[in-house]
């Protein structure tokens, strides 16, 4: 096999995350809001229908220059409310026009952003209830969970959660290196982050997740491997170790890094190998694309037993027939079905208080994008996917330089990527992407895969 340095290098192509099929910049069927609802209502009202809910909370204090979300950067907290009620009017607008939402179990309420504890423990608490007293129709499997900047969180924030049946927790973290936050603004020390997940442990948080970034600007092998061991010892039940999406023809803030403070190609990927191979001594399992779980997490269960999920929300053990997103720029999926709101606060504001569904974009999907977005979703969840025959004579030559380099190789008529090959998993999925493969748009689209 040629050497880990030469791959990486040699791999390192843009290609999506595949967070979704197609992939947002390929969404060319945008649905009407007609056709959405008409999706929405065939999904939610088909036997044994089940409902996730993601809610956008935009709001953030700071900018973090590495990020690439869709944050509305404020001190001013008298937004709080107003942007509660937006939600909910929206949630009604829903409720209007597919009654059958209030009779669906919502087995998951997420709430991301931006930073959703920017809102108070009252707001929380206001924002929860008004979503669960709409949609009552909740069941014993019910999930909920947040993603919290520990910087401005509170114990008391996340006991209102509690409260309420939280009992999922995911902290913000990206790196520890106070060289590194100091370069992405992010300067966050790691007892500010010790203390919180106490906190949340003791509140009853039965799973915990830090979100982590390799490949921001002034990271090295010696700091990943410092990094590796702070996180060890305080043993979050999962983790998600993202790459930099250095996209600053996006976001412009990341104009702000020099090239040579951005670690690149074979060099950015050892990063990621430096914090791996810890984690799996430590024993933790690799599940999908660059996420771990504890063995006695739920997340390692679902993986074991052939049952993970990965939705725009993330990998879950949790798979529902919608996920339905409230809030400025929130993507929502049905079957066949994705669809954004607004991402301009103003515009989508506007639109809610007129009682409108704030359709910014989506995409109806074809029976052929159904179909390969099934066979994406099992690679990227289960290391493996069943080939048609079609297929199975074409990914020996589409596949070919990964098949000769040991990333994958098949089993009967199933394409294995073993675990030499994971870190290769986009490159192998993009087999199936029609879309990339026509090269139908111009201009840069993704991150590179390293």
């Amino acid at each position: 096999m040629t050497d880990r340095s030469e791959l990486f290098a040699k791999y390192d192509v843009p290609v999506p995350r595949y967070t979704s099929y197609p992939t947002v910049p390929q969404w060319h069927t945008t649905p009407t809001p007609e056709q959405w609802i008409d999706a929405l209502t065939r999904s939610v009202e088909t036997p044994g229908a089940s409902l996730a809910v993601y809610v956008h909370v935009p709001f953030c204090e700071s900018l973090c220059t590495f990020c690439g979300c869709n944050t509305v950067i404020t001190r001013d907290h008298a937004r709080e409310d107003p942007y509660i009620d937006l939600v909910l009017a929206e949630l009604d607008a829903y409720l209007a026009r597919v009654p059958s939402l209030a009779r669906t179990p919502v087995r998951q309420l997420h709430l991301g952003g931006g930073t959703p504890t920017f809102l108070s423990p009252p707001a929380l608490g206001r924002l929860v209830d008004g979503i669960r007293q709409r949609l009552a129709s909740q069941t014993a499997a019910f999930e909920g969970s947040i993603e919290v900047d520990p910087r401005v969180t509170a114990p008391a924030q996340l006991e209102a959660l509690a409260a309420r049946g939280f009992t999922r927790l995911s902290l913000g973290v990206q790196d520890f290196d106070p060289e590194v936050q100091a370069l992405v603004n992010r300067r966050q020390p790691l007892e500010v982050t010790a203390n919180l997940l106490r906190a949340g442990r003791a509140l009853g948080y039965a799973s915990t997740n830090f979100d982590l970034i390799y490949g921001l600007p002034g990271q090295s092998l010696g700091s990943m491997a410092t990094l590796a061991r702070e996180v060890i010892a305080l043993a979050p039940d999962r983790l998600a170790i993202y790459s930099f999406a250095r996209v600053p023809w996006i976001k412009p803030a990341q104009r702000r890094f020099r090239d040579d403070q951005v670690p690149a190609g074979a060099e950015k990927r050892a990063l990621y190998e430096a914090i791996r191979a810890p984690l799996l001594e430590a024993g933790y399992l690799e599940i999908g694309l660059d996420h771990f779980a504890r063995p006695d997490d739920s997340l390692a269960h679902a993986a074991a037993e052939g049952t993970l999920h990965r939705n725009f929300m993330g990998y879950t053990d949790t798979h529902t027939t919608a996920l339905l997103a409230l809030g400025v720029s929130g993507i929502s999926e049905t079957a066949d079905c994705y669809h954004q709101s607004d991402k301009v606060l103003t515009i989508y504001e506007k639109r809610v208080r007129a009682g409108e569904i704030p359709t910014l974009r989506g995409h109806l999907l074809s029976d052929e994008d159904r179909r390969r977005r099934g066979k994406i979703a099992d690679l990227m969840t289960g290391f493996g996917v069943d080939l048609d025959p079609p297929e199975l004579a074409e990914a020996p030559r589409a596949l070919g330089s990964l098949f000769a380099d040991g990333l994958v190789h098949l089993e009967g008529r199933t394409l294995v990527v073993p675990p030499e090959g994971r870190a290769f998993l986009r490159n192998a999925a993009a087999f199936f992407d029609e879309y990339l493969q026509r090269g139908a748009a111009n201009g840069p689209l993704y991150s590179t895969s390293a």
